[in-house]
């Protein structure tokens, strides 16, 4: 079943966090209201900035999406990591304000909010693993009709941590409980019965009710009983492979493959964190290393210090990539030839700045331009494009999103020259299974990857 975040947790705690946060304000007014006007005036703005900064931050991270069945890692990392941006943005901001007593604000705010946190989540956390631990909060079901559909229902139930508790399966057809992996019950006539003397919570109904009419009579009985009947379609009468189901009003509608980066909102949080990666890179690192490695460049090989190239972008719409200039020689964009290992064309700077990564750092401008984002599949030339479009039918696929500065494919080692199909094949699982399976925190990740890569070297860099 589709998990769902529940609405009263994610307002709860956002309502909760927020007026702690403006609360601790409250103790660097008192400690200011013999001060300038100045100061407390800074101090608005202070409280303004840390609350657009934790409301971004837990935004971009998914902080507030709690889901039925809390997961309780992935909900500590979440609001770790959240705060981890809010502690260091605030203290930065705090430090270069200027503020009097800057040690004292520091304290108050960032260490209190995260001594709040620590424990509502802490509360959280305690009830979730006391309803989880107590049998009074389980919730006991049943299964009707066993076939792949029950069998993946009920594997799933398994796998998540749930209250709910799977007794067995109902079906016409008896089965042998040594080839399944819970148990037979009876015959399906017989569910209702065994679900009132077990007070059971809910049915799941595998079968079809247009193939099997009683189906209807039975979910009204036993909804008169107080037992939700809920039927399971099996899709794969319909499609025999894994598909993505969505809807549109109430309509279902099955595509091939679940595409998290094309609802707006998904795509607004990550533009928003492309702006916000890119401008901090570009001002804090590229603002002294680009001019530094400018005049490395120069002093190595003559020829412009950037290199552009027009590369394949989302939805196969070309744009012009900007690099550091790496090989002897000028290449036009229309090229076919691959950079290989121990090339010739490298200039001794080129094949420094290729092997740690640097020569793409002034993609960040392509990224904070809009024309790539800072994690995707990478760009290709468009002869390559072409070329790649034709050994591999998926290939297009990679570009149903923008193309990144790193990503998923990368940072397994599928980088530099293709030599083979299955070097290609492999890199497009990887470009797609990073689209199907997209968040902010497996960008993030894939980040923090890249930086590893960048100091211990990848053997696939040249």
């Amino acid at each position: 079943m589709t998990q769902r975040y529940t609405n009263i947790h994610r307002v709860f705690f956002l309502i909760m966090d927020l007026v702690t946060l403006n609360i601790l304000f409250i103790l660097p007014i008192f400690l200011f209201e013999k001060n300038p006007e100045s100061d407390l005036k800074d101090l608005i703005i202070l409280n303004l900035v840390a609350n657009i900064i934790w409301l971004l931050s837990s935004y971009l991270l998914a902080a507030y999406v709690i889901y039925k069945q809390v997961n309780l890692r992935i909900l500590a990392r979440k609001t770790l990591i959240s705060f981890g941006i809010f502690g260091s943005l605030v203290s930065v901001f705090v430090y270069l304000a200027d503020f009097s007593n800057p040690n004292y604000l520091v304290l108050t705010i960032v260490f209190g909010f995260g001594l709040i946190l620590l424990i509502t989540r802490l509360t959280l956390t305690s009830y979730v693993l006391y309803t989880r631990s107590n049998t009074k909060f389980f919730q006991k079901i049943i299964i009707i009709g066993y076939n792949e559909t029950a069998n993946n229902l009920i594997n799933s139930f398994s796998s998540t941590q749930s209250n709910l508790r799977c007794l067995g399966c109902f079906d016409d057809i008896e089965l042998d409980t040594n080839s399944t992996n819970f148990q037979y019950l009876g015959r399906i006539d017989k569910s209702l019965d065994f679900a009132l003397e077990n007070k059971i919570a809910e049915i799941y109904c595998t079968l079809s009710p247009e193939k099997f009419p009683y189906l209807y009579e039975l979910a009204e009985t036993a909804e008169k009983q107080f037992i939700r009947f809920r039927f399971v379609p099996n899709i794969y009468e319909f499609l025999n492979r894994k598909a993505h189901l969505d809807f549109v009003d109430e309509i279902p509608v099955f595509s091939l493959r679940s595409e998290p980066m094309n609802y707006a909102t998904a795509q607004l949080k990550k533009r928003i964190f492309d702006i916000v990666i890119s401008t901090m890179v570009i001002i804090f690192l590229l603002s002294w290393l680009l001019p530094l490695l400018a005049i490395i460049i120069k002093l190595d090989s003559q020829g412009p210090v950037f290199f552009r190239q027009q590369r394949g972008g989302k939805n196969n719409k070309g744009f012009s990539c900007i690099k550091l200039r790496t090989l002897s020689h000028a290449i036009s964009s229309d090229t076919t030839v691959q950079v290989k290992q121990g090339d010739t064309r490298l200039t001794k700077v080129g094949s420094f700045l290729r092997k740690t990564n640097l020569d793409e750092l002034p993609q960040f401008f392509n990224v904070l331009m809009g024309n790539m984002s800072v994690v995707g599949a990478r760009p290709h030339m468009l002869q390559h494009d072409i070329r790649f479009a034709g050994l591999e039918n998926r290939y297009i696929i990679r570009m149903l999103s923008k193309p990144g500065v790193t990503g998923w494919a990368q940072i397994n080692g599928l980088r530099g020259e293709i030599k083979e199909t299955f070097q290609l094949t492999k890199r497009i699982e990887h470009d797609i299974w990073y689209i199907e399976n997209w968040d902010t925190w497996l960008d993030l990740k894939i980040i923090w990857l890249t930086i590893q890569k960048m100091v211990i070297g990848d053997k696939n860099a040249y």
